[in-house]
């Protein structure tokens, strides 16, 4: 069976809407998702980084996150033809370990333990497919890399590009689509 590794943030998890949504409720800012679409958080309001910083090292910022849209029905489809693997890169966080594993098991519970992976570099990654959304880890992947939308990575190039789950399906369960 082959094997489909998964990024977390940004893919599965929406990250900078949940970080944008909290940051406006707190600050009692207004900034849009539309000033997020070539920006991050940090560059559109840079007087307050420490701030932002801190929801990352936060031990409870990673269990509020918002589900990305369909996500959960199609890695449940996904299963059923391939070995699903969730490799975030929480060394990069570490505060955000409890976190990323609470919300990994409340919203993908057919996920089991043993098919969560915490890393850094996912170039020890031995899959046959890794979506995720940063071009850095999809380079040093040795398999194929399926490049998922982000406003930071719409130049990007040299990938398969997916937009959403609809376009995951598509990709891996129509067989007229060659993922090889």
């Amino acid at each position: 069976m082959k094997r489909i590794a998964i990024d977390m943030d940004e893919v599965i998890a929406n990250t900078s809407i949940s970080l944008l949504k909290l940051f406006n409720q707190l600050y009692d800012q207004d900034v849009t998702e539309d000033e997020l679409k070539s920006k991050n958080l940090i560059q559109v309001r840079p007087h307050f980084r420490k701030e932002i910083e801190s929801f990352y090292t936060s031990e409870t910022f990673f269990r509020g996150l918002d589900v990305i849209s369909d996500s959960q029905t199609v890695i449940l489809e996904l299963q059923e033809q391939y070995e699903i693997f969730i490799a975030t890169a929480a060394m990069e966080v570490p505060a955000s370990f409890k976190a990323k594993y609470e919300w990994l098991k409340e919203h993908f519970p057919s996920i089991p333990d043993s098919h969560i992976v915490f890393c850094g570099d996912k170039s020890i990654i031995h899959a046959d497919y890794l979506i995720d959304d940063n071009v850095n880890q999809l380079q040093l992947f040795r398999g194929k890399g399926i490049l998922y939308s982000a406003p930071h990575n719409r130049f990007a190039t040299g990938f398969t590009r997916v937009n959403n789950w609809l376009d995951v399906r598509a990709l891996f369960m129509n067989k007229a689509v060659e993922v090889m």
